[in-house]
């Protein structure tokens, strides 16, 4: 059976190709709505698991289901999934793929390119107070408790689930300034959100075109606000491929659950 950590839509995408090419997949997801979208695109074919698995228990769940071959389609910025996935599959001997999407263009020259969430706090505190955070939900706390923006007023753009609601309520973030919206985004909405919010900074990673970074570069661009970019993590990855066909490649040379 072969596992893709597929909490991204590339991810489904893949989960998808490789079932429609006849094999056994089982798939992990970081949350339940992560499950629930992978099992609307999937169908009861792939066993899921969205359930938060470490080195150890990643192991363990490989070893259960008799995984052969392991895709890490996780998020460009789950350092720390992906360094698990590699090590485990490095104790197990089990073949692993890093699938890793492609980079938009940085042509902007208001675009502040950092490397951590707390250096994203202190750049966006000396563009301006107003800002708009596209970085998703999993590190608010670092802005909201970040000394540098005691005084700014902060909007998030968060998925519209129950358990996101409330950890934007935990962090004091009110009604007024929590977008709750599932994406994609276009240029225009992009652009419609940041004016109606009074944006006068984005704060934002560098995601893809999948991931929607394009489209928020292009809306900042024509409203000239100033871009604050948290830079992808760099791993040392010992096999890695940019496009479906790359994974569907290396599956069928490593893959024998067909």
């Amino acid at each position: 059976m072969i596992f893709v950590l597929a909490g991204t839509q590339d991810g489904r995408e893949i989960v998808k190709m490789l079932l429609e090419n006849g094999y056994d997949v089982a798939a992990s997801v970081v949350s339940r709505y992560g499950g629930e979208l992978l099992a609307h695109a999937c169908g009861q074919k792939c066993l899921i698991n969205d359930k938060p698995l470490d080195e150890q228990a990643l192991q363990a769940y490989m070893r259960t289901q008799q995984i052969s071959l392991l895709v890490d389609a996780s998020h460009p910025y789950a350092a720390n999934v992906s360094r698990n996935a590699m090590a485990a599959c490095s104790d197990l001997s089990i073949p692993y793929i890093r699938y890793e999407r492609d980079l938009t263009e940085l042509a902007y020259d208001k675009i502040t390119v950092v490397h951590s969430y707390e250096e994203a706090a202190e750049a966006a505190s000396k563009l301006g107070q107003r800002i708009f955070l596209t970085t998703g939900s999993r590190n608010l706390e670092k802005f909201v408790h970040s000394p540098h923006l005691k005084d700014a007023e902060l909007t998030a753009r968060v998925l519209p689930t129950a358990e996101v609601i409330a950890l934007c309520e935990d962090l004091d973030i009110d009604a007024g300034h929590i977008v709750a919206m599932q994406g994609p985004f276009s240029k225009e909405l992009n652009r419609e959100l940041f004016r109606r919010y009074m944006a006068q900074v984005i704060i934002t990673k560098n995601s893809g075109s999948i991931g929607g970074t394009d489209t928020k570069l292009a809306a900042a661009q024509e409203l000239g606000l100033p871009i604050v970019l948290i830079d992808r993590p760099q791993l040392a990855y010992p096999c890695m491929g940019h496009h479906y066909e790359d994974i569907l490649s290396f599956v069928r040379s490593h893959a024998n659950d067909k």
